[in-house]
């Protein structure tokens, strides 16, 4: 900020230094020229206080960012790894009842997840930036990935099987079936945190002219209009960190739009119209399975004999 406080002081200087010297020489031959040439040059030292504000406070949120990011992670490792330390020196100190020890376990269990999320979100974005744009690519069933991560997320969380409602299209994604499964797993895991309760979500997939459409709905409070676009970006999250009731890094969505993208598809977010709730929109390329074969005509017993007749003629 010091630099555009003194390119301001130098704007300044320069429209004093500029009218001084236009009422020296208005009755000149010099005047228009010094004009024009004034105009400019003042035009330009504005348009590069202008960047430079616009990149200082860029570069000012992106810090903001990075430092909420930090405290997210901080916490995020903190508190699972105290929580195991207490759990196990519990166990190691006094007797338990086994209602007990199989309560401490669950809970333990719990914050090995919360920590393999974690290690997970950071591999992935690391990942993000070595692995070719085209690598590995192969044809995945969409709606057998929608299944599993379905079906993983209802245990991870220990929701009924009906918490969660598939309705998908039979569809053939070129992609690495770990991408698809990133991008999924991240939204379904995103509309059970930030759902209602108890979540209620709804997976549906469609067919569209240019491909496949995946949507994923939850029953939540919903996001507000003027913030969807900014919660794709790298280390965004909403609220400060002391305000926050959910876990997370900033990470996920981010690595999932990238993921999208890089499949050259898109995804938007959506409001439910007249209900509570946000809707998540996947693109992708696709096709549908290839179609089973026709069945053989039926041959007739003289067909046969006569071809057989042929044969030995």
């Amino acid at each position: 900020m010091t630099l555009a406080v003194v390119m301001i002081v130098l704007v300044v200087a320069l429209i004093i230094g500029w009218v001084i010297l236009t009422v020296e020489i208005k009755h000149s031959g010099l005047f228009w020229t010094a004009m024009v040439l004034g105009t400019s040059f003042l035009g330009l030292v504005l348009v590069g206080v202008v960047l430079y504000l616009l990149i200082s406070i860029k570069g000012i949120r992106l810090t903001q960012r990075q430092s909420n990011f930090i405290d997210s992670v901080s916490h995020e490792l903190k508190s699972p790894i105290a929580s195991l330390k207490l759990y196990l020196q519990t166990l190691s100190r006094r007797p338990v009842t086994g209602e007990q020890a199989a309560n401490f376990y669950r809970f333990m269990l719990d914050d090995v997840q919360r920590l393999d999320t974690l290690i997970n979100h950071m591999l992935d974005a690391a990942r993000l930036d070595q692995q070719p744009q085209e690598a590995e690519l192969v044809d995945v069933e969409l709606s057998e990935i929608l299944r599993n991560c379905a079906e993983t997320a209802c245990v991870r969380y220990r929701l009924p099987e009906t918490a969660i409602r598939l309705s998908t299209s039979e569809a053939i994604v070129r992609a690495r079936p770990i991408d698809l499964e990133i991008i999924f797993r991240n939204l379904i895991d995103n509309a059970i945190k930030y759902g209602g309760t108890p979540p209620e979500v709804e997976i549906d997939s469609q067919f569209v002219a240019d491909g496949v459409v995946t949507r994923i709905v939850d029953n939540g409070p919903g996001i507000p209009a003027k913030l969807r676009r900014k919660i794709f970006g790298r280390f965004v999250r909403l609220g400060s960190e002391l305000e926050r009731s959910q876990t997370g890094t900033g990470l996920g969505l981010f690595i999932v739009r990238t993921l999208v993208r890089r499949l050259h598809g898109d995804i938007v977010v959506t409001d439910r119209q007249g209900q509570s709730g946000t809707i998540f929109k996947v693109r992708l390329p696709a096709r549908r399975p290839a179609a089973e074969a026709p069945p053989k005509a039926a041959v007739s017993p003289q067909q046969t004999l006569d071809k057989m007749k042929s044969s030995t003629s």
